[in-house]
């Protein structure tokens, strides 16, 4: 391989350095002199992996649109005996920065407010979400019109706390869970259901 392209940077440290100026500062800082001058490269070294700016940027929201959308849909549709089960397997989600990363979905939120194209693609993810908790509410029993309310529930209690920036340690927050099923789900979760799901988180 070229020299000048060892030299650029890795195409995963570029987007990590995208990722830190989105989530810290806004898309408006997203710009390739400040990400060459934070990786030490120069600034040429970015075209060895992105068309242009645009490119990067969309990279961006792809990675939001596969971790987040992504894998919320996917813990609503795992195997679960019970509702409480259900949602305790989407909590995992909050919990766990590997499977949703709320500092992305607030970057994607702010910047979206400025960027109707994004937005459209984020009313999009939204309603993706909104279909699959709902779906997830049906699929133990609850008529359409509860199990959308009860989605749409969850949906703004979680973009609240996201943009709300609560600030609780990590075994206070799982602790505060089981509540929250009950209030979702109007069932209270068994002592062994609890159990499981602090099992994986404490």
């Amino acid at each position: 391989m070229d020299d000048a392209r060892l030299s650029s940077g890795t195409e995963a440290a570029w987007l990590q350095a995208a990722y830190d100026l989105l989530t810290e500062r806004g898309v408006e800082a997203v710009k390739v002199m400040p990400l060459a001058k934070r990786l030490g490269v120069a600034r040429t070294g970015f075209y060895w992996h992105f068309k242009d700016r645009d490119a990067l940027l969309e990279a961006m929201i792809g990675r939001w649109e596969e971790k987040n959308t992504g894998n919320m849909v996917a813990r609503t549709q795992a195997y679960a005996d019970t509702l409480a089960e259900a949602v305790f397997n989407l909590f995992d989600c909050w919990l766990d920065p590997n499977l949703f990363d709320s500092k992305l979905d607030l970057a994607i939120r702010n910047w979206a407010r400025t960027d109707p194209a994004l937005q459209l693609r984020l009313d999009e993810a939204d309603t993706r979400r909104q279909d699959a908790l709902t779906a997830m509410f049906r699929r133990f029993g609850k008529d359409q019109v509860d199990a959308h309310a009860r989605a749409m529930t969850v949906m703004y209690t979680q973009v609240g706390y996201i943009s709300m920036q609560i600030e609780e340690d990590r075994e206070t927050r799982i602790r505060n869970m089981p509540p929250y099923v009950e209030v979702f789900t109007g069932q209270t979760p068994t002592a062994r259901e609890i159990d499981r799901f602090f099992a994986r988180h404490l």
